[in-house]
């Protein structure tokens, strides 16, 4: 199992060696992960309030092109439901395609 932004990079080699059981991007509403990040930030005081809200705008911005690019690489974009109902269907032995 791989997870995180990068995570993507490997979907190709893995299928190719036959170890991949399946490969997701996260697609989330873009203002609820921007709330959601800000306010973790935040309450971490990791930087400056300005300065976190102009990283988060940042974000927000290029957020459909990180997901293009994970698709692009194999990964299939899905809300985090899907996602689960096909992480439990592949543990239970039934490909969810």
């Amino acid at each position: 199992m791989a997870e995180g932004i990068f995570a993507a990079e490997i979907v190709e080699e893995c299928r190719r060696r036959g170890l991949l059981a399946g490969a997701y991007a996260l697609r989330r509403p873009r203002g609820a992960t921007f709330l959601r990040r800000l306010a973790r930030d935040l309450s971490e005081q990791r930087k400056a309030p300005r300065v976190l809200v102009a990283r988060g705008v940042a974000l927000l911005r290029t957020e459909p092109a990180v997901l293009r690019r994970q698709t692009g690489l194999g990964a299939e974009a899905a809300r985090a439901r899907e996602v689960l109902r096909g992480v439990a269907s592949l543990l239970a032995g039934h490909p969810h395609h």
